[in-house]
């Protein structure tokens, strides 16, 4: 794949979940059912949103909370068609698209 794309972004938390799973691993697994061709899951130290709310690692809380940020690109129309599911699943949050330019995508696996 090369030329033009677009890089979905979506703003979480750690503790956002979707029927008992963390919210995360379940957009992943999203992603590959629609044969997406890459996705980054991302956990952040620190940060706030609309909130304002600092959430940051404390090595007392066992339940952490920290932001975390899912990066996936592909051609413009699988994005375009990931978006609608994103936003059912995504309740509190952030989602971003750009326009990007890819220059190399290729598999590692022989």
């Amino acid at each position: 794949m090369r030329g033009e794309g677009k890089r979905l972004k979506i703003y979480i938390s750690e503790r956002d979940d979707y029927k008992g799973e963390a919210l995360y691993k379940f957009l992943l697994k999203k992603f590959r059912e629609f044969e997406v061709g890459g996705a980054t899951i991302i956990s952040g130290i620190e940060g706030y949103g609309l909130g304002s709310c600092i959430k940051q690692f404390n090595v007392w809380d066992l339940k952490e909370d920290l932001p975390i940020i899912i990066e996936v690109v592909d051609k413009a129309e699988k994005i375009d068609a990931l978006i609608p599911v994103v936003e059912e699943y995504v309740e509190g949050g952030l989602i971003t698209v750009e326009d990007v330019q890819i220059v190399k995508y290729s598999s590692r696996r022989k």
